[in-house]
């Protein structure tokens, strides 16, 4: 109670606008009637609300519907028009930049490669750097209408670091792509041409990807619902609550080192016998070539995984398949489906969703047996309660999924605009380093 007597008019108001703004985004368009008891807010508070909202170009009138013996009604959607966010996704291959309308239908893409280059800082944060560029100049945007910029990357996000370590902003530790510490927001910020009051959002790439999954795609209306990333490397999230509660929590797990086979295989991280060692894309590549499958040296991992798949599933009237590339589908199958029991038996979610490049490239295939052995590792009443399937959103959810986290926060503060800061140090810092369409449109 002590907390609720201190919230101002200021607060009550940027909350009505929350309301107002959350509801529209996620189940409108709805007239101003049906968003009193939707938000539990009066009609004279509805009125003002989106008064505020119209005059501010983020609300735009949607058509008109009858009403039963009254007055047309009039409906209210949120304005595509109204702010621009940028999603990033850092993946193993390239750096993908898109920039997205306030109803997140994309507006421009660009891609950079990271194939010959790895993660190298410097590099990907001039990949970033030029990316955002791009995309604003070929859509013809302005940097000022900018909400926030969005950015998924793999390993563990500290927030504000004490120095050395990096000081404030987002730093990352990714273990398996070589970067300790890495003050990743302070090096954007110092060289990212964008008005200094935008704000910058990193988190790990599969909480990105299961956010995108549960506001648009596959775990929409779940109560609890757990998102795999699979690509080169593995990773999962948690993502519990619904869209508009308050007690919503994603958590990104790196459920790619959690051991799946005692003195098994060396993985990437250091360690021995880590799920990501027999389900990442880099290491089914490996596991191929060691068997000696038929792949040039420099083969990459997308080009792998499809011709390792070709070989066990050559289709009809194809050669018989390759039992070496059955076998290893296999162990890879029973692999995942072992770590997917322990999400079960840990986090008991109704849903469970395969997503990422390679995820959605073995999904087709592998489904039926990853299932297979999720029951038979499972507890059995956990597991009858889960279902398994595919993401919805496609090889893009990474990138859409970045910029729901500046567009969360947006619909948070109820609208408002990030207030200009003074003007920061336009010296490049790299030197100091250390080491995308429609949101229903299908890392």
């Amino acid at each position: 109670m002590a907390e609720r007597s201190r919230r101002t008019v200021r607060d009550l108001r940027r909350g009505n606008r929350a309301r107002v703004l959350q509801r529209l985004y996620f189940d409108g368009p709805l007239s101003r009637q049906e968003l009193g008891p939707a938000t539990g807010l009066s009609s004279g508070s509805i009125s003002n609300v989106v008064a505020e909202l119209a005059s501010e170009g983020l609300l735009e009138e949607a058509g008109v519907v009858d009403s039963d013996g009254g007055r047309p009604r009039t409906l209210l959607r949120i304005a595509p028009g109204g702010g621009l966010f940028v999603g990033i996704d850092i993946g193993e291959t390239r750096v993908r930049v898109e920039l997205f309308d306030l109803s997140l239908t994309e507006l421009g893409r660009t891609d950079r490669l990271l194939a010959q280059h790895g993660y190298d800082v410097e590099r990907i944060v001039g990949h970033v750097r030029s990316g955002v560029s791009d995309v604003l100049r070929d859509a013809g945007a302005d940097p000022r209408m900018l909400l926030g910029i969005g950015i998924g990357v793999p390993g563990i996000i500290e927030r504000d670091a004490p120095e050395p370590a990096g000081g404030p902003g987002a730093v990352v530790h990714g273990q398996t792509i070589g970067w300790s510490a890495v003050p990743f927001e302070r090096l954007l910020r110092e060289v990212v041409d964008v008005p200094p009051e935008v704000p910058f959002f990193i988190d790990n790439g599969a909480k990105t990807l299961g956010q995108a999954e549960m506001w648009f795609g596959g775990g929409r209306g779940a109560g609890a619902a757990a998102v795999a990333l699979i690509g080169s490397g593995v990773g999962a999230s948690v993502n519990r609550g619904d869209i508009l509660d308050e007690d919503l929590s994603n958590a990104a797990l790196e459920w790619g080192h959690t051991t799946v086979q005692l003195r098994g295989r060396r993985c990437r991280c250091g360690s021995i016998g880590c799920l990501e060692a027999y389900a990442g894309a880099e290491a089914m590549r490996e596991r191929w070539q060691e068997a000696g499958g038929p792949l040039a040296p420099d083969a990459d991992d997308e080009t792998a995984l499809a011709a390792l798949l070709d070989a066990a599933y050559p289709g009809p009237g194809g050669p018989a398949p390759d039992p070496v590339a059955v076998s290893i589908l296999d162990e890879t199958a029973e692999c995942l489906g072992a770590a997917l029991a322990d999400l079960v038996n840990l986090f008991l979610p109704e849903r469970i969703l395969l997503g990422g490049w390679a995820g959605l490239l073995i999904g087709p295939h592998l489904l039926p047996e990853i299932r297979r052995y999720a029951r038979e590792y499972a507890l059995e009443h956990a597991v009858a309660r889960t279902t398994i399937d595919l993401g919805h959103l496609g090889p893009d959810a990474v990138t859409v999924g970045a910029a729901t986290l500046p567009l969360s926060d947006f619909l948070a503060r109820g609208g408002t605009r990030p207030m200009p800061e003074p003007l920061r140090s336009t010296t490049p810092a790299l030197d100091r380093a250390t080491p995308g369409r429609s949101r229903t449109a299908a890392g």
